[in-house]
């Protein structure tokens, strides 16, 4: 069964941007690249916890704004010599809203 909610429309999402949304766990970054593909994963990078939400996002992938880890938008593996991972989570657009699978 999955679990499907409804969290903003795309056009609230700044492309290169993000929008974040809290649960009662954890807070989740929603980003928009250059193409208007749509990633959602925890707000959290997994080298000191920087909000990656305040990241700067090319292509795809997001680069923490605390030491400039790079991480990748879609599995949330950090890229180059870097390790470590942060949760991703499954997204869907319909008719211009966006849902994140919880």
């Amino acid at each position: 069964m999955s679990n499907w909610k409804l969290v903003t429309t795309l056009t609230d999402i700044p492309q290169l941007g993000s929008r974040v949304i809290k649960t009662a766990t954890m807070n989740i970054a929603i980003f928009r690249n250059s193409e208007d593909r749509i990633f959602a994963m925890k707000d959290e990078c997994p080298h000191k916890k920087g909000p990656l939400s305040q990241g700067i996002v090319h292509g795809t992938s997001v680069t923490c704004p605390l030491h400039n880890w790079r991480i990748d938008l879609a599995s949330g593996e950090a890229l180059g010599p870097d390790q470590g991972c942060t949760n991703t989570f499954p997204v869907k657009i319909e008719n211009g809203q966006v849902f994140v699978q919880l």
